[in-house]
């Protein structure tokens, strides 16, 4: 190998490390997944997860319906997540920096009532949904995670 090829490898290796090293100093990293959120609306009895027990309501009506992605056989009954707004097809949907805790309640798929959009990662009752977007726009993109 010539003495410039070799030189030529050694810069992109010292490249490659500079540019790992500077992005994984200046991009922040996610805490949690990325996934989308669309709205349901009562009535929200029975649930897949608890029939038609009223308790399984938290008092702060921040609650979800699960994806296939989450839904864990019905594991995720009871879980709460983190959620937030990110973005939207529609600009100023989100609310800014608005995080709220759910609790998964039912299964998106079975769901009594209809989302306003199927094949989303949760399906935030109106009053989660209104939380952290406004309810005009079916779906948001949404950062999640176990809390």
């Amino acid at each position: 190998m010539s003495a410039i090829a070799k030189m030529l490898k050694d810069l992109q290796l010292l490249l490659f490390f500079c540019c790992f090293f500077i992005s994984a100093v200046l991009l922040p990293f996610s805490n949690g997944d990325v996934g989308t959120a669309s709205l349901y609306r009562p009535p929200y009895l029975p649930t897949a997860c608890y029939g038609n027990d009223v308790s399984q309501f938290p008092s702060n009506n921040l609650f979800a319906a699960a994806s296939e992605g989450i839904w864990d056989n019905g594991a995720s009954c009871g879980r709460q997540y983190l959620v937030r707004c990110l973005s939207s097809v529609v600009k100023g949907a989100c609310l800014p920096g608005q995080t709220i805790v759910v609790t998964i309640v039912d299964r998106a798929a079975s769901a009594v009532s209809t989302p306003s959009l199927r094949g989303t990662t949760m399906v935030l009752a109106s009053n989660a949904y209104s939380m952290i977007a406004d309810q005009s726009v079916s779906s948001v993109n949404i950062e999640f995670r176990q809390a």
